[in-house]
């Protein structure tokens, strides 16, 4: 329990990694324009890369890039440019896969920690021994290691190389995300950040002699997503992760939202300080994370093989594992509105985000604190008139209030 303890969230642009930031990340992880495995993500640029860099360390918090790519042979020829620039901007760690990767980070920026990326698939204590006489300080385990087999890794490696896991967000059904179906489908390589997630799709079989028949896989109207994973959430079981000598806790998401980066930011930070402090994490804590879109929840490989249970308290949660047969759809009970931009003498401004009223059912997310009701009875637009609706996407509007909030906070409204 007196490990020190990181919590490390995602930064697929700009506004994610202001979000990461004010809601509590002790590091953030992003990529550059080039190999990093999220293509869908606006990523940054070299002088994005800088700012970047330069504001998470005024706030003391680390930035991990991430080269997790498998690098055709140009592309290599060009990496030892790419890590002098990061290096020169001051990212604290890089994250590789590539044992290539991995030998041109210690040449050509020896000061830069070498984290190992999930990709590689380290399953094993002598894996992650070789890698560390490598240079490695820091193994992202694969997502299929169970809780007890991390218990005998952390025993067996190095007292000073750590370990991280992601403890949030999607799920990948190959085995540590070396999926080859997007490609073969598509032709859009998952591998190099395009994975068209055709694990997502609902299928039916077709016999060979009866073209045209298609069966069920499972008994519904809508087919069977025989691969579609549920998503991770070890929210109520941080206590286990931290007892089993975890460095590092991963939340999944540089292509999603701000909105989504802020929230589990938020919740995870709350509920990993409840534990560190020897505590359960508080109700409204545990409650967040279903009030993003989210598939349904399940802990992964931790606990056994996901078919051995979910680790939720539903049985209808529990019944199918790690798989979600019915659809690949989401679930969610509210949507990102606005954001706060400051409170000053009564008065809250505000950046519209989404359509809302006065009559929706309104939260307020700020920074460390459980959400706040908020019911205001009038907003006043950009135009100065008073209205009840919000109707245009990043206007200014202002509202009166007692309720003050640091800048950035969320609003959100309930959606059922």
């Amino acid at each position: 329990m007196n490990r020190k303890t990181e919590l490390l969230a995602p930064a697929g642009d700009e506004e994610c990694l202001i979000s990461a930031l004010d809601f509590g990340a002790d590091a953030v992880y992003l990529a550059g324009k080039t190999f990093g495995m999220r293509a869908g993500a606006k990523n940054f640029d070299g002088e994005g890369l800088e700012r970047a860099v330069k504001l998470a360390h005024s706030r003391g918090v680390k930035v991990h890039l991430t080269c997790n790519i498998l690098p055709k042979n140009d592309e290599a020829e060009r990496f030892p440019e790419f890590i002098a620039a990061a290096r020169d901007a001051g990212v604290d760690a890089v994250i590789a896969a590539d044992i290539g990767v991995m030998s041109m980070v210690k040449e050509v920026a020896p000061d830069i920690e070498l984290h190992v990326s999930t990709q590689t698939g380290v399953v094993n204590y002598m894996t992650a021994r070789e890698l560390y006489k490598m240079g490695s300080r820091r193994v992202v385990l694969a997502r299929e290691v169970d809780l007890e087999s991390i218990r005998e890794i952390r025993r067996k490696i190095p007292e000073d190389m750590e370990i991280e896991v992601f403890v949030h967000g999607a799920m990948c059904v190959s085995f540590s995300g070396r999926c080859l179906i997007s490609e073969y489908l598509t032709g859009r390589n998952a591998n190099r950040g395009e994975c068209a997630q055709p694990c997502r799709w609902g299928y039916y079989l077709m016999e060979e002699k009866r073209p045209g028949q298609f069966f069920k896989v499972f008994e519904d109207e809508h087919g069977s997503y025989i691969l579609n994973a549920r998503d991770m959430c070890m929210i109520d079981h941080l206590d286990d992760l931290v007892e089993a000598g975890i460095t590092s806790f991963k939340i999944e998401g540089r292509a999603k939202s701000a909105y989504y980066t802020a929230l589990t930011t938020n919740a995870y930070r709350a509920a990993l300080d409840a534990v560190l402090r020897g505590e359960k994490p508080a109700q409204w804590v545990l409650d967040e994370v279903n009030k993003i879109s989210h598939r349904p929840y399940c802990t992964g490989f931790f606990y056994g093989h996901p078919n051995e249970g979910s680790g939720s308290q539903n049985p209808d949660e529990v019944t199918n594992g790690g798989q979600y047969f019915a659809d690949s759809g989401y679930m969610r009970e509210f949507d990102f509105v606005g954001v706060a931009d400051r409170c000053e003498n009564g008065t809250m401004y505000i950046t519209q985000r989404n359509y809302f009223t006065v009559h929706d059912e309104l939260e307020i997310l700020a920074p460390g604190r459980e959400p706040i009701k908020f019911a205001p009875k009038i907003l006043v637009d950009s135009n100065g008139e008073e209205t009840e609706i919000a109707r245009r996407a990043t206007e200014k509007l202002t509202v009166s209030t007692d309720i003050c909030v640091p800048p950035h906070s969320i609003i959100r409204k309930r959606v059922r």
